[in-house]
């Protein structure tokens, strides 16, 4: 089935990943996927079409504009999002993408053996950084730094490096923020190295303040409001 969108769109990673070790076993981290479906529900009130690629999650968005593909690992998340990156005017990687997987995926179940297991890892794809490459003018790209030390640096390393225009820094030292929580706190980074930090705030809330500030930046970009009127694409759900 196809969905023909004349909004503009935005793409949106939410949620964790798992990376398998064998059929009953995988890698993945405490993302719940909450803040990944606030901002896409954001966006969607504000009258653009959403592609929201989330890892698993038990959490449930329906909308005309939406187009919903559900993946499990990395490597699925980024080949998910691939057909739809260069259509969209926005692009926020919200999900907590696994950095590593097992180098070997196990067929049958792995039995408990000695006292000791060695697993190999490897790096995965960094979704972000390889977008940031094909990132054309009049894109706008966030990302996000989850951070438990030297936050505002090393949240400034990661919006140069994965070429972006906005970073959203949050800190686990910060009480009733980040994974689980149905509240966050937030610093918005733009490429103009300007910053604000917002207060502690329901996911809903901060999931507009993250639109709002998306939208207000990239509305400064002089290619960006002609891009909105020209780009109309048919998206193709999954």
């Amino acid at each position: 089935m196809s969905a023909i969108f004349q909004k503009p769109i935005v793409l949106i990673t939410a949620g964790p990943t798992r990376e398998a070790i064998d059929p009953v076993r995988y890698i993945t981290n405490h993302s719940s996927g909450k803040m990944g479906y606030a901002i896409a529900e954001s966006f969607l009130e504000k009258g653009f079409a959403v592609v929201l690629v989330s890892g698993p999650v038990t959490l449930k968005l329906a909308h005309p504009n939406l187009t919903n593909i559900a993946v499990t690992s990395a490597d699925e998340m980024y080949n998910a999002c691939r057909p739809y990156f260069l259509t969209a005017q926005i692009a926020v990687f919200a999900a907590a993408v696994a950095d590593y997987k097992s180098a070997e995926v196990c067929t049958q179940k792995m039995k408990k053996s000695g006292n000791e297991l060695n697993l190999r890892l490897v790096k995965n794809v960094d979704i972000a950084y390889e977008f940031g490459q094909l990132k054309q003018k009049g894109q706008l790209s966030v990302g996000f730094a989850l951070e438990t030390n030297d936050e505002e640096q090393n949240a400034l390393k990661k919006l140069n490096t994965k070429n972006l225009d906005m970073v959203i820094l949050n800190s686990v030292q910060d009480e009733g923020a980040t994974f689980g929580y149905d509240t966050n706190k937030i610093t918005i980074i733009n490429q103009d190295l300007v910053s604000r930090t917002f207060p502690l705030k329901s996911k809903k809330e901060v999931g507009k303040d993250i639109a709002d500030a998306a939208i207000s930046y990239a509305n400064n970009q002089s290619s960006f409001q002609q891009t909105l009127k020209t780009n109309h694409h048919e998206l193709h759900t999954v």
